[in-house]
């Protein structure tokens, strides 16, 4: 490969119910799709009678797959790798399917997934997305249904059942009730699951992400993103008994709802109802990488996975938005002695949100704070759940002079954080607002002053080399800050000390 080229890598997975093909760009910590196509072929439908799969999906999969090939190739994706099913390991006709697809993809790795190893694939994707991750992996595909059990001390315990959402369909001729039966009856028979009772469920696998679009749009919840969406066990059996009553042309009518995915619905419900009474979980918390984020951490990026997604990605958008590389580490430091009883959360929050506190530098002025604003909120990448967006959002927004009570974009951050998180998130953002007045973007004339909390009152110390950085806009921004920390602000200038000649 030449040197220009940048490196790229390429995974199809393909499933029961659909393929995709996912190409990552470079080689980071946090996978960085610039290409994510997905075609419904339903290959698994009718291969609990026939044993075969679907013909139609299967001339389907070859018109794709070259498709799939000729722009992975154009890309010059390295690696490039298949990844195989339920549907095909399960079907008599799937070596010969495979045979056919290395016909005129010769020089491209097809591997047939066991169920263990298509389990421990995804339960690295979760890892990859959520590093923290401690709990139930179930990722549901049209074939089958993974479990795996995650914890500190690594993956554990994994099942594959006949319960992907096309197969538990043609297990139970349709009907739904007999869907309920045959998903509690395979349940049982995984012992192990006795020992992740009170645990998170991490949900993986497209049946379930359209559980989360549809109750996303169904409650108006103000952040349209299925990663890290969670739910108590309550919300989520009301969401899965509606999702069950529901006839197709009411879901049908909800914005953004995932038309291909709809017939899905009502067995993907079943399964996810059945798994929260085995093992009565804490939350349940939705998570889009799996198999095929699993695959980069382990094949491109396994060398990577110890960092931190959460600092891996802030440290990029300050390389490539910001104006200075070493200011946030001073900035770090600096805004510490406002937050001494921070948890270690916050700490961490505040960390991210110093190294992106200048990535508004190049925006338009007139939309500097809200442009922050929705790109840290939107932001594509691991280690974000909800409120840690919202609450970064926010800071940046005040950092950039958005007023929390006026400015209308700010919404989400209202709905989404409790008053002691939206207070947090404001006192954040005027300590950066006013470490910018002072330095102007610069570490330099940022040393020499630091903050203190002496009693009641917030002082700002500038030494006699910083002096002349006070001004009307200091004496404002530091007001501001006292104001909303119930504080008496106080500028402690050092003399200056005049030459004489």
């Amino acid at each position: 490969m030449q040197a220009d080229i940048p490196a790229r890598s390429a995974v199809v997975d393909l499933g029961s119910n659909s393929v995709r093909m996912v190409v990552f760009d470079g080689i980071s910590r946090n996978p960085v799709p610039i290409f994510n196509e997905k075609a419904v072929l339903r290959l698994g439908r009718g291969l609990t009678t026939t044993g075969r799969l679907n013909e139609d999906g299967v001339a389907m999969a070859v018109d794709v797959l070259r498709r799939f090939h000729a722009i992975a190739r154009g890309m010059n994706a390295h690696p490039f790798e298949v990844l195989a099913t339920a549907a095909v390991r399960d079907a008599t006709n799937g070596p010969e399917f495979v045979a056919s697809l290395r016909h005129f993809m010769p020089d491209v790795p097809i591997r047939i997934l066991s169920g263990i190893e298509e389990a421990d694939h995804s339960a690295l994707g979760v890892l990859c997305g959520i590093p923290e991750a401690n709990g139930l992996v179930a990722d549901i595909g049209g074939g089958s249904l993974e479990l795996i059990h995650l914890d500190s001390d690594g993956r554990h315990d994994a099942d594959t059942l006949a319960l992907g959402v096309i197969r538990l369909s043609d297990r139970a001729s349709g009907n739904v009730a007999s869907a309920k039966a045959i998903a509690d009856a395979d349940l049982t028979g995984v012992q192990w699951l006795n020992d992740m009772q009170g645990k998170t469920l991490y949900l993986v696998g497209g049946a379930f992400r359209a559980l989360a679009r549809l109750q996303i749009a169904r409650t108006n919840y103000p952040l349209n993103i299925v990663h890290y969406y969670t739910l108590n066990p309550q919300a989520a059996r009301d969401m899965t008994g509606w999702l069950i009553q529901s006839n197709r042309r009411s879901l049908e009518r909800l914005p953004n709802a995932p038309r291909k995915r709809l017939d899905d619905v009502p067995f993907a419900a079943t399964v996810l109802r059945r798994l929260i009474r085995r093992i009565e979980p804490e939350k349940i918390v939705f998570c889009v990488d799996g198999l095929r984020e699993g695959w980069y951490a382990l094949n491109v990026a396994p060398e990577l996975q110890m960092l931190d997604p959460l600092e891996t990605v802030s440290r990029d958008m300050c390389t490539r938005l910001g104006r200075s590389d070493t200011l946030p580490d001073a900035l770090i430091d600096w805004t510490g002695p406002v937050f001494s009883t921070e948890t270690d959360l916050q700490r961490r929050l505040r960390q991210t949100a110093c190294r992106l506190s200048d990535v508004g530098s190049h925006d338009h002025p007139e939309y500097r704070a809200e442009q922050t604003y929705m790109r840290v909120l939107w932001v594509q990448g691991a280690g974000f759940d909800h409120q840690a967006r919202a609450a970064l959002a926010l800071a940046l927004a005040v950092r950039y002079e958005a007023e929390p009570d006026t400015a209308p974009y700010l919404r989400t951050s209202r709905s989404l954080l409790d008053d002691d998180a939206f207070t947090w998130a404001i006192t954040l953002g005027l300590t950066l607002r006013l470490a910018y007045a002072l330095c102007g973007g610069t570490e330099t004339l940022l040393d020499g002053t630091r903050l203190e909390l002496i009693s009641n009152q917030l002082c700002l110390h500038l030494t006699s080399a910083r002096v002349a950085v006070r001004g009307d806009a200091v004496r404002r921004r530091l007001n501001r800050l006292a104001q909303a920390m119930k504080l008496t602000a106080r500028l402690d200038e050092a003399p200056q000390v005049v030459a004489t000649v």
